[in-house]
């Protein structure tokens, strides 16, 4: 996916009404940006031992996105990013690290 497409996804999703939702998601995105930047520095026995924890944590987080943008439908919200972010597992952890960064900056 490019790039471009994640800052006006981050963007909808930080302007929604569903407050405790959206930081739920934002604590998983948290989460899961750092465990999967983590993979860099870890050798191939520990990333073995991480990989179920780090699969759990994705679908939580898939699964967390999911609830947002259907509560989000329901107050009548635009969930055209929900659409354009699609269910690629590798699009939506992206999203999640740039969701982290963009958090921490936000925070300087």
């Amino acid at each position: 996916m490019n790039e471009s497409v994640f800052l006006p996804i981050f963007q909808a999703i930080d302007q929604c009404s569903q407050i405790k939702l959206r930081d739920k998601f934002y604590h998983l995105a948290v989460r899961y940006a750092f465990v999967r930047a983590q993979w860099n520095f870890m050798t191939v026995s520990e990333r073995a031992d991480m990989d179920a924890e780090r699969t759990r944590l994705h679908n939580v987080l898939i699964d967390s996105i999911n609830i947002l943008a259907r509560n989000m439908e329901k107050a009548g919200e635009n969930i055209d990013w929900r659409k354009t972010l699609g269910d690629n597992r590798k699009d939506i952890g992206d999203l999640a690290c740039y969701v982290n960064a963009w958090l921490g900056i936000r925070q300087r």
